[in-house]
């Protein structure tokens, strides 16, 4: 009803009302991507307050981030199948609610209920493939840069908000630092309910950058589940996506497994307050912003396989001089700046082979898989960062490892190049 008023209204004034919906959607992914990194700068408070060792919460965040990577390659499936308004509520009710049972946990239970089972399952119904249903559905032109939008929606979310929370829990504890992340998803949720819809069909609408009323998507036969499988057979059968689906294992291995989850209990180990360090990350959120905005504006002009290779290769240049560093607050402040314009700018370069391979209807649902590895790698890293955290009794080889990886990942990269049209397949 609300969008149904609102649109005419807009295009009457030259606004399409695809920027109202990437607009919402970018709002719905900051704030729903803040919650579930939150629990990771309160690591060392709730450790302290409820005796719990960093493994004992980081194993629960590595279950968060294989239920997301398990749900992820459905993403696209129930996406396409149930819409992206109803799909979008349903995450963000399920993420309220796990909130909320996080902040009243006593028990190592409720620490896997809360911030491990439903946290997980939450994202991974949308996860990063809204981002690309959304530009896939809405826009023709600025695709890329739509997508690179949406995905620093994601990744500032991830870091921006951090230094807030860490102050709050300081201030009156990890348990209130959680309230005003759970008000934030919960208003998102209900303007998107309101003002959101699935395709620009609904409201008689072109896509952006097109002249002709889009024609209402095609609603695939069969359950999303079985929809999901066989766009991984199709896709399996392409060298492309096993080497995109690497690439992001690692992706999701040097950010959000490393990064996002340890990187406040490794400076906290060399001497750094904990309010320091989350602000570090503040600004890693501010550059990924204009990092992953301009990779997507980057990724509409250029190879986007040149600059996943650049991107990984310093990437994992700059996660080596950190673990040898001297923490000072100006080393810490350049690799804030420089890893945070790098964060997860590969998103947008990695989106577009994706959609090239294997065209705009398969594209979001394949995109779900690879993302499900950027998730695996991800709690790969969480769980054996904190593991080698307790057993040495230092985040050294973590990082090391992390840095050399990313530039594996670089190197992995020259197989595409080095490929005959390797993203040219045709979809089936």
């Amino acid at each position: 009803m609300f969008a149904s008023r609102l649109s005419p209204w807009l295009l009457a004034r030259g606004v399409h009302y695809a920027w109202i919906i990437a607009g919402f959607t970018f709002l719905c992914g900051l704030c729903s991507s803040a919650a579930m990194s939150i629990p990771g700068v309160l690591i060392v408070a709730i450790s302290k307050d409820l005796g719990w060792s960093v493994s004992d919460i980081a194993y629960a965040a590595a279950l968060r981030l294989v239920l997301f990577g398990a749900i992820a390659p459905f993403a696209g499936a129930l996406l396409t199948r149930y819409g992206v308004v109803r799909m979008m509520v349903i995450s963000i009710i399920l993420i309220v609610i796990g909130l909320v049972l996080s902040t009243a946990m006593t028990a190592k239970w409720q620490l896997w209920l809360g911030m491990g089972f439903l946290l997980g399952i939450a994202p991974g119904m949308t996860a990063l493939v809204v981002s690309v249903t959304v530009a896939s559905r809405w826009f023709t032109a600025r695709r890329g840069l739509v997508v690179g939008i949406l995905g620093a929606a994601v990744a500032t979310g991830q870091l921006l908000f951090l230094p807030v929370a860490a102050r709050i829990a300081d201030a009156y504890g990890w348990r209130v630092a959680l309230l005003p992340a759970i008000a934030a998803v919960a208003l998102c949720g209900l303007l998107y309910a309101l003002f959101g819809r699935d395709d620009p069909s609904e409201l008689g609408l072109p896509r952006y950058g097109e002249d002709a009323p889009a024609q209402p998507p095609a609603k695939p036969s069969g359950s999303a589940v079985a929809l999901s499988l066989r766009s991984l057979s199709l896709a399996g059968r392409q060298p492309v996506f096993w080497i995109l689906f690497s690439s992001f294992f690692i992706c999701g291995l040097s950010t959000i497994g490393l990064m996002a989850t340890h990187f406040v209990p490794f400076c906290a180990d060399a001497g750094v307050a904990t309010v320091t360090a989350a602000g570090m990350l503040a600004v890693m959120g501010i550059c990924d912003f204009f990092g992953t905005i301009g990779s997507g504006w980057l990724s509409d002009r250029f190879d986007s396989r040149w600059l996943l290779t650049w991107y990984y290769t310093l990437r994992g240049f700059s996660l080596v001089w950190l673990a040898y560093s001297d923490f000072s607050l100006f080393g810490l402040s350049v690799f804030a700046v420089f890893f945070g314009l790098d964060y997860i700018a590969t998103i947008p370069p990695t989106v577009r082979l994706t959609v090239q391979a294997f065209g705009r209807d398969r594209g979001p649902v394949v995109f779900g898989w690879i993302f499900a590895g950027h998730q695996l790698g991800a709690a790969t890293m969480a769980a054996a960062a904190g593991a080698s955290r307790d057993a040495l009794a230092t985040y050294l080889p973590a990082f090391v490892s992390g840095g050399l990886a990313s530039v594996a990942a670089g190197a992995l990269m020259l197989l595409l190049i080095g490929a005959r049209n390797p993203t040219r397949s045709q979809p089936a």
